[in-house]
Formats: structure tokens, sequence, C-alpha cells
């Protein structure tokens, strides 16, 4: 007897997060159908990973969804298609809402006309703002000090909402940093521009920058730099897997942070990976960007007693290893 796989829409599944979590499900023995509009994502790596094309189409672009939806049996949506950049945001509020906001409630409408009802979305830890406590838990409040976190925030509340409405029942991931590339090579970060630390601080050691800029040393942490979770990308991919399944068992909607539960400076981050790569790392010192909180660290209790989640690949090192190990692949 032939087994049936469960579809499921991945959208922004050529982005960073969002291929991992493809390529997870595939793994799985689910069917990933990956929706992306390429204006950030890649699609190369995650066909050449899955087998299969990239669908281009925009989460804004309601007939595509509808031919989608009418084409495939689709069992559930990830939804990563989303601008993450925070100063970006911050220059340009419209944007980000519009993508962002706008983007997911066509989405949701294309779901709910095609009796579609799981859903899988990536939040942010950026919707709590300055944390009051640390390990942050899922039930602080939430204070975004920027139009991206506010945007998630916005979804996450909409998402609530069609739940009383409709019934749509949904987990949304807040994760903290998400590092590393895929262990196998196959997929990795590649932002542009990118923003995010750890790549940074590999293009800096390959030569491709000059230097990396700490943003602020005054900051009240052991060293006065930032701290942050950083959380392996494949670790988040396999959440995303352990949330569909608990939905499509009939779990309620909720609400899960994503982090290591430890914090590393920007400075720990640097010596890491001086460590990891052999290289001398040049450092420059810069100001304090906006909106920038001194320290981002997440409690994942909820993650690993609710979906049994348990992360692989915790140690930072391991994390910029992994990184750096598809950096030198692809520019080397």
């Amino acid at each position: 007897m032939t087994t049936v796989r469960r579809t499921v829409l991945v959208t922004g599944g050529a982005g960073y997060i969002g291929s991992h979590a493809a390529l997870a499900l595939a793994e799985r023995g689910y069917r990933p159908l990956v929706l992306d509009n390429l204006s950030k994502g890649h699609h190369e790596p995650i066909e050449q990973a899955l087998g299969a094309p990239v669908i281009q189409a925009d989460t804004r672009d309601r007939a595509a969804l509808d031919a989608i939806f009418a084409r495939e049996r689709i069992d559930a949506v990830m939804h990563f298609a989303a601008f993450i950049e925070v100063g970006e945001s911050v220059a340009d509020p419209l944007r980000y809402y519009e993508n962002n906001v706008s983007g997911t409630v066509t989405l949701l409408q294309a779901m709910q006309a095609a009796g579609v009802g799981t859903f899988v979305f990536s939040s942010t830890c950026a919707t709590y703002g300055v944390p009051e406590v640390i390990p942050i838990p899922e039930d602080h409040p939430q204070n975004p000090l920027n139009p991206y976190g506010r945007s998630k925030l916005v979804v996450e509340a909409i998402l609530s909402e069609c739940e009383t409405a409709w019934g749509l029942r949904s987990v949304s991931f807040r994760y903290f940093n998400a590092a590393g590339a895929h262990p196998s090579g196959l997929l990795g970060e590649d932002h542009d521009p990118e923003t995010h630390l750890i790549p940074l601080v590999l293009h800096a050691a390959l030569g491709k920058r000059p230097s990396i800029r700490i943003f602020g040393e005054d900051y009240d942490t052991p060293d006065g730099t930032c701290i942050r979770d950083y959380v392996h990308v494949s670790d988040l991919a396999d959440a995303h897997v352990l949330g569909l399944e608990y939905l499509l068992g009939g779990g309620a909607s909720m609400a899960v942070n994503l982090g290591n539960g430890r914090g590393f400076s920007v400075r720990e981050v640097i010596a890491a990976a001086e460590r990891v790569t052999g290289r001398t790392i040049v450092v420059e010192k810069a100001a304090r960007r906006a909106g920038d909180s001194p320290a981002l660290v997440g409690s994942s209790e909820r993650a690993r007693t609710r979906l049994g989640w348990s992360p692989r690949y915790p140690e930072l090192e391991t994390i910029i290893a992994h990184a750096w190990a598809w950096h030198q692949k692809k520019h080397g």
C-alpha cells in the first residue's frame, strides 16, 4: 500500500531558515512545497537539496495563492516569508507592515478559503523588547523596540483572532539568534546585505571584509558588549517539524521560544570564531545602535516539555564550525 505523504507549503522556503525547515520536512517524510518571491532567497540550493523547483510567487498575490491551494492538497503551512532587518524596518516601517503583516493576512485568507487550518509561524524574540527577566519566558511582556518586532507581534495577535473566528490552530516560534549551517554543507546563511554577527565575523576571517565592528562596549554586561542567545538553524528546523506534528496531533495553539538558554557576548563570539578558523579577526569599535537590547536570552523550557525538542548542536563553537565550513565552500 502506498503511503500518502502530507504536503506542507513553506513560504519563504528559499531563505535561510525556511530552506532548512523544508529540508527537515523532506527528511521526516513530508512533501514540502517551497514558495518564495526570490527577492531575498536563493532557489538553487534548496532545489538541489529537494530535487524540486521553487514556486516563485508572493504571499501578497492572492490569485497565485488560490491557484496553488486549488492545484495541491495542502495539509499545513509553514510561514517564513518576511523582511527581517531591524534597521531597515526603522527607516521604512510601511514596507515592513505591508510585507510582513499584509502578506500574512492574504496568506491566511487563502488558507481559510481552501479549508487549511494548521499554521506554523516564524516569529521572533524581538517581540519582547528590553527583557525584564533573563532567561525570557513566553509570558514575558511584549514591547517590541522596532517595526520588525512589532510586525511579528501583530501577526501573533491575528493568529489568535483567526482561531476564535474560524478555528485556525498555530504555533508561533519566537526564536533568538539563528546561526550556523546545515552539517551536510548543502545550505547556509547568505543574506544580502548581511547583518548577522556570525557570518560577518566569518567574512572578516575570510578576508571578504577588513574588520568586524562592535556596536557599543558600555552595556551592563560582563565585557560591555551585547549578549545574544545563538541557536543552530538545523535545531530551529527540527523544532518547526515538531511543532507541525504537535498541531497535526491535535495540539492547542501556543507561542514557543527557541534558544539555547545561554548567552554569548559579541566579544565571546569573535574569540570563538578565531579559535575555529585559526585566524585573527580585526575589531573596530563603534557607537551603540538604536534598538539594541543589552541582553536577549530565552527560556526554551516550553519547547522541551511540550514538543520534546532538544538542541543537537548547542555549543557555540559547533555552530560556528558548521557555518565556517559552508562559508569556506561558498567563498573560499
